[in-house]
């Protein structure tokens, strides 16, 4: 088995998309995009700023536009918002010549790992846990349908969550080259 030319990272905000996708896309010799980063970056202003002048309904459509063109690009991993399997046209673009990982997590590690982040315009409310609740009863439905690998991020690393996730999509390699180039970069 070959490394795929993509990978998507798919799940909830604080699953560690953007962290693991950095140490994965490094690991595979692969670009790493993020796409609430780069929409922000085209826009000159942070996605609550985007969601204040054009409410969720104007950035769902950046996003959609953005994923089409991302779908496009080979070696790459792309970190993807959390509501980006919510609309139907974007699925095809996250799955185009991917394998759609899910980065999946428990409530409470995202109410950890999102309570001081303000970027974050779903949360700022009176009560993020419960938004964070309905959110995910709405979306880890469309989050499984979509994944090829699902791989739990509570109380892991992210080095030990990257390490899992190429020895699942490239099985074949055998456990000592796994090993040298290890070791190796351990010595560099």
């Amino acid at each position: 088995m070959s490394l795929p030319k993509r990978v998507v990272l798919v799940g909830p905000m604080g699953a560690g998309k953007s962290t693991i996708g950095r140490m994965l896309a490094k690991e595979l010799g692969y670009r790493f995009l993020d796409s609430d980063r780069i929409i922000e970056e085209r826009c000159g202003a942070n996605i609550p700023w985007i969601f204040d002048v054009e409410g969720e309904d104007g950035f769902r459509l950046r996003e959609t536009a953005m994923l089409e063109e991302l779908s496009l690009l080979p070696d790459t991993v792309l970190a993807t918002g959390g509501g980006a399997v919510m609309r139907p046209e974007n699925r095809p673009f996250l799955k185009q010549d991917a394998v759609v990982v899910y980065l999946k997590t428990s409530i409470e590690q995202q109410v950890e790992r999102t309570r001081k982040d303000r970027n974050r315009p779903l949360l700022q409310n009176d009560d993020p846990e419960a938004v964070l609740r309905k959110l995910f009863s709405i979306r880890d439905p469309l989050y499984s349908q979509l994944a090829d690998i699902t791989m739990y991020t509570d109380r892991k690393s992210p080095r030990l969550v990257v390490r899992q996730l190429v020895n699942r999509m490239n099985p074949r390699t055998p456990r000592h080259k796994r090993q040298v180039r290890k070791e190796g970069r351990n010595h560099v």
